[in-house]
């Protein structure tokens, strides 16, 4: 019996280092919603860095932030406490810090480990907190969708060589501009691509995550770029879906994966929203909507009961766009308003038989409240290809394109008889003259003459400048 005791107490003492061996962060850290004074930091323990049967495994240990101001001193950091990273959680360790100052650098790093008195530290991260909104400063961010892991790895334009083993080339192009922030509109992975399988339980939808995170190229990026957090409907459950219908993955379950494996929730905030509005300094404002929740049926017949966004966020919508003076408004949406689209699809704004009612009507409601004079703009995903495009009613809208080459396709014009705009009332500045991967930057810039020019810029995935329009403010000197 004492033998037995003895024997076993040396077990543990000498297996658990080369259990906890493999203990690692392999998808790196992200700084998610970021305000004047709050900011999300996630993370997730791994076992080891490189996929295992096409997953990166969790690991159990423990784990904590430290933030400072100072990228080298962390003796008076703020701490997150300690947390356990169980696998009912996907083994994420997350947390909001609060009482930050605005405008502010920051610097964060995760300690982590077996335990929290055998822990290591990670590499320095950094994230800046917004400005005041009568702070006058530069802000420059980009727009980006349809980050197809499965068309950049195994489709029929597979990439080799060091772009396989390193990820999308855009997300290194994008590095390189230095934005402020990194804004997701969706379809951020594809739960049903490959079809067969499609990723249907949450085993399946979370490794759909790992995968996508564990490419070098993001962990390199989200190091140093905080990000907003969109998704669509391949994110969600698969293409165009609603809450309807017993294929899965479920509505509920879609809308609890999303939460669980990006920043853009507070944790401990079960009712948090997911639609929301971020004064970025005195120059912008942005509006980030929210298009699965809340939705009809597609298949509804089209009118004024149809909605796409819900009574609820449609009010929220229109009382913060009358209540911001921003000299420049952007409305990001994972779906385009104007496009056109497809004639037989039904799940977007400018699709004829999916939610135009709703989609008309907000134009005519910004028309009525002169935003047409206001600087307001349409930033969209979903779409495959890169446009330009002008409503009727005058109001612009920028589809940022799919990020990888891959993942692109030829756009679809006004007049098509195919299109959702047969009789080309949509005018088109630009579209992609060839398929091709890429991204939206949006680039604010005060000037001295009291005015501010926003530059909105289409990149192709190497970040080669495809097409950029300038756009001027008046800058209300209160």
């Amino acid at each position: 019996m004492r033998k037995s005791y003895v024997y076993a107490v040396f077990l543990f003492l000498f297996s658990t280092p080369a259990l906890y061996a493999q203990l690692d962060h392999g998808q790196g850290e992200m700084a998610g919603e970021v305000t004047q004074t709050s900011v999300i930091l996630q993370s997730r323990l791994t076992k080891g860095t490189e996929l295992v049967n096409g997953d990166l495994p969790g690991h159990s240990g423990w784990a904590q932030f430290e933030i400072s101001r100072s990228s080298t001193d962390f003796s008076f950091a703020q701490v997150t406490g300690w947390q356990e990273a169980f696998a009912e959680d996907d083994h994420i360790i997350k947390a909001q810090i609060d009482l930050l100052a605005p405008d502010t650098q920051y610097y964060y790093r995760l300690v982590y480990g077996p335990t929290p008195k055998s822990a290591t530290r990670g590499n320095v991260c950094s994230f800046h907190t917004l400005p005041k909104p009568d702070v006058v400063k530069p802000m420059r961010f980009v727009i980006v969708t349809g980050m197809s892991y499965h068309q950049f790895h195994n489709g029929k334009k597979a990439y080799q060589g060091e772009d396989k083993k390193r990820g999308y080339p855009a997300l290194e192009a994008i590095e390189s501009l230095k934005p402020n922030f990194f804004i997701a509109t969706g379809d951020n992975v594809y739960y049903d691509h490959p079809a067969k399988p499609a990723a249907k339980t949450s085993k399946q939808m979370r490794t759909k995550w790992h995968e996508q995170f564990a490419q070098p190229r993001f962990a390199h990026l989200f190091d140093q770029v905080p990000t907003y957090w969109l998704k669509d409907d391949h994110d969600y459950r698969y293409d165009d879906a609603d809450a309807t219908g017993s294929r899965s993955p479920s509505h509920k379950k879609g809308l609890a994966i999303f939460k669980e494996q990006v920043p853009v929730t507070n944790p401990h905030d079960d009712t948090a929203l997911t639609y929301r509005t971020h004064r970025l300094g005195k120059l912008v404002q942005i509006w980030l909507t929210e298009g699965r929740d809340y939705r009809s049926p597609n298949t509804t017949p089209d009118g004024p009961q149809k909605t796409l966004w819900g009574e609820k966020q449609k009010e929220w919508l229109k009382r913060t766009l009358l209540k911001s003076d921003a000299p420049f408004k952007f409305l990001i949406s994972p779906t385009p308003m104007v496009g056109p689209d497809a004639i037989h699809k039904k799940d977007n704004h400018a699709n004829l038989k999916g939610f135009r009612h709703e989609g008309d009507a907000f134009f005519t409601w910004l028309y009525r409240n002169k935003f047409y004079d206001q600087n307001f703009y349409i930033l969209c995903g979903d779409r495959h290809w890169q446009y330009h495009a002008i409503h009727p009613s005058g109001f612009e809208e920028f589809s940022c394109g799919a990020l990888v080459d891959a993942n692109s396709r030829m756009g679809i014009n006004p007049g098509d008889h195919q299109s959702s705009d047969p009789n080309r009332l949509i005018n088109h500045k630009y579209t992609s003259a060839e398929p091709s991967g890429g991204f939206l930057m949006v680039d604010v810039t005060p000037n001295e003459n009291g005015t501010t020019t926003a530059a909105l810029i289409f990149y192709d995935e190497k970040g080669t400048e495809l097409y950029r329009v300038e756009k001027t403010a008046q800058i209300d000197p209160k």
